[in-house]
């Protein structure tokens, strides 16, 4: 009885010291709330009330009333940037950078986020004089790497090459197709304006950064064509198929207009063949059917494309079939011929395309860069419907 009793005398203790420990909570909660601005609440009760956009204004109030609220800057430069409110989002981080009281770790901070804001604006020149200061910095990986990209837009691939150079880790193979692709632009420059020495030293330097570079086993290619020595060529082409035997269908032509200045056609052809019994492809289809008509005529032009077509059947190879049909057709079956090859021709125009592998972008012609995600060979030259071949 008396254990019970000394229960009750103590409940009404516990009442008590709750409710001081209540008072002193509230009480420090209502000064916190008191320091901050009322334009700072009452932006949280619009964000509460879905609406974003008189959030924002009373946010920007609050900035305007207490400098102090660094954080407060941050986030909604963030916010206009995303927004793709960006001349506000440069205000609002180049007011933090003018500030004096900014610690070291926060100016840099609100310098990356200036330099976010400008290569979102689109100006890349500001955008990179702001990396560039932060080189050498905590921040300076994160300032490299932003750096590629200004350079990769503005197609500077000299320092694209320097930049990527001094990123960690650009030894390892993730970095060889971006770096052999790069000297690969420069090659392409130099041709163009018959610095030949200087394309062969960019290239060289390609496939030493990644040997199974096809581009530059085809520029390369291209380079003897140029000097004339057609030769040299057919054995840079035909490395493609130790590289990678997908982008054989690109140096088809190449290949075949070398053995035609060469006088050895039917080597040219046999080779095709050999290629196209091994690595089923669309496009090498379509190179050695328009090389077997020009030589051969109609008739073995469409035993090609039939015997293809039961290898691999697709609407492609079909849509082949039928053009070759249509030139062995005599005149009064041409023109039914001529309507079902209409009508497969419209369907083949939607799977007669190179999609990315990064991004599913689809394009109707090849890319060594994607235009949509930038990424570097990833375009695979075959047409969507091909993927569903046998290798």
């Amino acid at each position: 009885m008396e254990f019970e009793l000394w229960w009750l005398l103590a409940f009404p203790l516990f009442f008590v010291l709750g409710w001081l420990a209540a008072r002193i909570d509230i009480k420090h909660l209502v000064k916190e709330s008191r320091a901050l601005p009322r334009t700072y609440l009452t932006g949280l009760n619009f964000l509460l009330n879905e609406q974003p956009d008189k959030a924002i204004d009373a946010f920007i109030e609050a900035v305007k009333i207490d400098n102090q609220t660094v954080e407060l800057h941050f986030a909604l430069g963030s916010l206009f940037r995303r927004r793709g409110e960006t001349d506000r989002a440069i205000r609002m981080h180049q007011n933090l950078i003018d500030r004096d009281d900014l610690s070291n770790d926060q100016r840099l901070q609100a310098l990356s986020e200036l330099g976010l804001d400008f290569l979102k604006a689109g100006l890349l020149d500001r955008a990179e004089a702001v990396f560039v200061q932060l080189r050498g910095s905590r921040l300076n990986d994160f300032a490299l790497k932003n750096l590629l990209d200004i350079y990769q837009q503005e197609k500077d691939w000299r320092k694209a090459i320097e930049t990527a150079d001094a990123l960690p880790g650009h030894e390892s193979a993730l970095w060889e197709k971006e770096m052999a692709n790069f000297h690969c632009e420069l090659a392409s420059a130099d041709m163009a304006n018959s610095r030949f020495d200087e394309a062969r030293s960019a290239l060289l330097r390609a496939l030493e950064t990644n040997r199974k570079c096809v581009r530059a086993s085809m520029l390369l290619g291209d380079l003897h064509v140029a000097q004339g020595d057609d030769r040299a060529a057919l054995e840079a082409w035909k490395r493609v198929e130790s590289q990678n035997p997908v982008y054989l269908a690109l140096v088809a032509e190449r290949l075949m207009d070398a053995y035609r200045r060469l006088g050895e056609l039917e080597q040219g052809m046999q080779l095709l063949r050999s290629y196209l019994e091994q690595y089923a492809s669309l496009d090498l289809l379509d190179a050695l059917f328009q090389w077997e008509l020009q030589k051969e005529g109609p008739a073995a032009a469409y035993q090609l494309v039939r015997d293809e077509l039961r290898r691999n059947p697709t609407l492609l190879g079909l849509d082949k079939l039928l053009e070759a049909a249509l030139l062995t057709a005599p005149v009064e079956q041409r023109t039914d011929i001529e309507l079902v090859k209409g009508l497969v021709h419209g369907h083949t125009r939607r799977v007669a395309r190179y999609r990315c592998d990064a991004c599913g972008f689809k394009a109707r012609q090849f890319y060594w860069r994607c235009p949509a995600c930038g990424g570097w060979e990833t375009y695979p030259p075959k047409r969507t419907e091909e993927f569903d071949l046998t290798p």
